[in-house]
């Protein structure tokens, strides 16, 4: 270990070396070389615990979850359910407000349909921002046009940030939903959650929020943030893909209809007419994502037995590290100055397309992501049709940013000739 990676573990705390043993895919080597994977943002690798938890469930413990009397299926669902109150515990909420879905764009759309759709009548408005992601801005514009209602989006200011004062100004008597994110995938700001659900409350308008960039940089405390909705992804959580959560107060889940019909979800079928189980079983039709839903429990314990502390300072060196690499280099001008950035820095290389930068920087071992990052919108705003991506996770290193870095300066070497 470098004399500089030392001194950084030092300021962070944080153990790298025993972190990145955690991880099989950190000893894969392409050529001779090792990759710097700096796409945690789109998902992360997964820690030999969230894969050793999930083929142990697998292998001896796997059987069909509430439908069966056999022993198995009683541990199965046992570890199913368990799982579902490691969510609550992990987000501060009561065990029957977590419903399984298949990710956040699945949580997303079983809100908008069961919840939004019966609300909304022709003119009402759902409230967005500037800079949501895809999964967060689609599933109303659907709802929104069958009820003959509208999408609105909030204006970001000059530095990327949502400011609560036009927040309060984009909300309307028409108002009947606003959906927002927790932390930027592309810009990486951290929105004022807390302070924009309580505008939006004073105004009767409940909130969603799109928790999928937050939940694997910070502790989330629901009580605390006051939505209505929370919804994330397990695979950028270090868990498997497949398997997400939506956390709903207990009163909506209630009142909302079933989003999808079949198995498990019932109480008695007739052929003319069904009724249907309590919230939150009654949205988790069909045979349920158990495998992944043991991973996603494990890959919660993972990350807390790190320390949310120790992973913030850890994350907050590594962006430090690359802005400064970055702004440092001619031609190179980074994208969004949020006030507070988490987990991802975007960038555009003068007279180069990000697709080129991305692949040049992929021939260097460095793995980003290049696009629109599932928001056009926001890039049209920011007037660029792409940019390029660097997300950071506990198991990145210092040395890993400098690969990015000088990777970076060789590309705008080479594309600018």
């Amino acid at each position: 270990m470098t004399s500089s990676a030392t001194r950084f573990e030092a300021v962070t705390g944080v153990d790298l070396e025993r972190i990145r043993a955690d991880f099989p895919f950190l000893a894969r080597s392409d050529e001779g070389r090792s990759i710097a994977y700096l796409d945690s943002a789109a998902t992360a690798q997964k820690p030999r615990a969230v894969l050793d938890a999930m083929d142990r469930f697998a292998a001896l413990g796997y059987g069909p979850i509430a439908r069966g009397v056999h022993r198995l299926a009683a541990e199965a669902t046992a570890a199913y359910e368990g799982a579902r109150a490691r969510v609550a515990r992990f987000l501060g909420a009561a065990v029957d407000e977590i419903v399984f879905a298949r990710g956040t764009t699945e949580a997303i759309n079983l809100v908008a349909w069961s919840y939004a759709r019966p609300r909304l009548q022709p003119d009402d408005e759902i409230l967005v921002t500037e800079l949501e992601h895809h999964s967060n801005l689609v599933p109303w514009q659907l709802v929104a046009a069958e009820r003959g209602a509208k999408v609105v989006a909030v204006a970001i200011d000059d530095r990327g940030d949502v400011v609560p004062e036009a927040f309060a100004r984009a909300i309307s008597p028409r108002t009947k939903m606003a959906a927002i994110a927790h932390i930027s995938n592309t810009l990486g700001s951290v929105l004022p959650v807390a302070e924009l659900v309580a505008i939006a409350h004073e105004r009767g308008v409940p909130v969603l929020v799109d928790g999928a960039q937050a939940v694997p940089h910070r502790p989330v405390d629901l009580a605390a943030l006051g939505c209505d909705f929370y919804a994330f992804s397990a695979h950028k959580l270090y868990g498997p893909t497949g398997i997400g959560a939506l956390c709903g107060r207990r009163e909506h889940l209630a009142a909302m209809p079933p989003w999808q019909g079949g198995g498990g979800m019932i109480r008695e079928v007739r052929i003319e007419s069904s009724t249907f189980d309590e919230a939150p079983r009654r949205f988790e039709a069909g045979t349920p994502a158990a495998i992944e839903a043991v991973g996603l429990a494990s890959s919660i314990d993972y990350v807390e037995a790190i320390g949310w502390s120790a992973i913030a300072a850890h994350e907050r060196a590594l962006l430090d590290a690359a802005v400064a690499g970055l702004e440092g280099i001619p031609g190179v001008e980074i994208v969004g100055r949020p006030r507070e950035r988490s987990g991802v820095v975007s960038f555009v290389v003068e007279g180069a397309h990000a697709h080129d930068v991305g692949t040049v920087l992929d021939h260097s071992g460095v793995a980003v992501r290049a696009g629109h990052h599932c928001t056009q919108p926001l890039h049209r705003k920011l007037g660029h049709p792409a940019t390029v991506r660097a997300s950071f996770a506990i198991y990145n290193t210092l040395d890993e940013v400098n690969r990015l870095v000088e990777a970076v300066r060789a590309a705008r070497e080479l594309l600018a000739r």
